[in-house]
């Protein structure tokens, strides 16, 4: 019989998110005034901007991942909040629902077909790579805004120490403020 557990690997991704973002938006909290609004190099012009296009994208794959029908509503606005505080506790809110979609999954469910509207058609693709696709754009963006933080008067965090066993020493901290423990991540 084999340990492998397919679910295993999303779990940990859904944990590796909340953590990366906790960190991130930790780092953001020291903007000086003007930094979080200033324009820089990056695919979107600012870390507000960035910041927002992150959390529309995951309220529009969670909803869906959840079976709900928000769908292209969540773009509604292209950066529905202004200040970071704010934006932050959407972030965490999201971020919870997708570490407790991921605690909820079976090899199943990871086989059903998720539908994610685009307006003039539905696009229906396997839930795992769904998710897949979701964490993906997530780190990719989490990785420019990492990027602008270098031209700002925040140093840019470490965000990759959330995965491995031997990383445990480094996330202590975030851990302990979500109330978090190593064994939710190791399972």
């Amino acid at each position: 019989m084999s340990d492998f557990d397919p679910i295993r690997v999303f779990r940990k991704l859904a944990y590796n998110n909340a953590l990366a973002n906790f960190r991130l938006y930790n780092a953001c909290s020291g903007l000086q005034p003007g930094d979080f609004e200033a324009k820089r190099v990056g695919f979107f012009p600012s870390l507000k901007s960035t910041l927002n296009h992150i959390l529309i994208v995951d309220w529009f794959y969670v909803d869906a991942l959840e079976g709900g029908t928000l769908g292209l509503k969540a773009f509604a606005v292209a950066e529905p909040f202004d200040r970071l505080d704010v934006l932050w506790d959407a972030q965490r809110a999201v971020d919870q629902r997708l570490v407790s979609l991921c605690e909820r999954l079976t090899s199943d469910a990871l086989a059903t077909v998720i539908e994610l509207d685009r307006g003039s058609r539905i696009q229906r693709e396997r839930m795992e790579d769904v998710l897949s696709h979701l964490f993906q754009h997530q780190t990719h963006h989490r990785g420019q805004v990492h990027a602008m933080l270098a031209g700002s008067s925040v140093a840019p965090p470490q965000l990759d120490e959330f995965i491995v066993d031997d990383d445990a020493k480094f996330r202590g901290d975030e851990l302990a403020a979500l109330k978090w423990d190593e064994t939710m991540l190791m399972r």
